[in-house]
């Protein structure tokens, strides 16, 4: 298993629509990584005053999986969705198998 991490830094003034996120982003995400080795996501919601407004676990059969799914052409569509719940810029990181 591999995990693709995606974390939205708060900041003051931002817009993040966590309902818009959960409903209809992550549900994309599965629609269309699943094909490439995805396999689940866990949404995160810090609670009080944190460094982070949100992070997801994306979870894939492996690292290969997530390079299918980020070289992926339907990547683009994923990526075009974020600003309909956020003008924070995403951080994207990887953990280690």
């Amino acid at each position: 298993m591999a995990t693709l991490i995606v974390s939205y830094p708060a900041q003051e003034g931002a817009r993040f629509d966590a309902a818009y996120y959960t409903a209809t982003h992550i549900p994309l995400v599965e629609r269309l990584w699943t094909p490439h080795g995805f396999t689940g996501a866990e949404v995160l919601f810090p609670a009080g005053d944190q460094p982070w407004k949100a992070s997801v676990l994306l979870r894939f059969s492996s690292q290969a999986a997530i390079d299918a799914a980020l070289a992926s052409p339907d990547t683009p569509q994923v990526l075009g969705d974020v600003a309909n719940f956020t003008d924070i810029a995403p951080v994207i990181y990887r953990a280690a198998d």
